[in-house]
């Protein structure tokens, strides 16, 4: 099972937000952060605006943020939002090549097995403990220097 460059980069805004409590995100600083493109981060953020797992906010002084607590957003939840297709094999998919086997398969049964146990794995890990296995991900992320930087208010 491969993820797509968007569930990766998915949990990693998630993640830049989650370790960027103090403040709200802008997308030119995690795409900093990440080295990519704003305009690909841009459309990263749509689907997790819709399924409530980032919030946006409008303004000069506008950004995003996670929309529920980070120890509430597993990275199954990522996972499901992000990606089109779990098909494992030609014969998850709804338009299967005919295949004698079908609808007695050991093949199907175990791939489903397997696709289920990974899932079951993404469920038991959140944004939180992402964020909590690196002590120092604000600076590995740089957002130690902007905060230092920001202007007094």
């Amino acid at each position: 099972m491969r993820l797509t460059r968007q569930t990766n980069y998915a949990m990693r805004i998630l993640m830049y937000c989650a370790a960027n409590t103090d403040r709200l995100s802008r997308i030119p600083e995690i795409a900093a952060a990440y080295s990519v493109s704003e305009l690909f981060l841009f459309k990263i953020l749509q689907p997790l605006v819709e399924h409530g797992l980032v919030e946006t906010v409008r303004g000069r002084n506008g950004g995003v943020r996670l929309g529920r607590p980070a120890e509430s957003i597993t990275l199954f939840d990522v996972v499901r939002v992000t990606e089109e297709s779990f098909a494992m094999a030609e014969c998850f998919e709804n338009d299967a090549a005919e295949c004698p086997l079908v609808d007695s398969c050991a093949l199907n049964s175990s791939l489903r097995e397997a696709l289920n146990a990974f899932f079951a794995v993404l469920e038991r890990y959140t944004i939180a403990d992402m964020v909590a296995a690196r002590p120092n991900v604000r600076h590995l992320l740089g957002i130690d220097m902007l905060v230092q930087r920001a202007p007094a208010a």
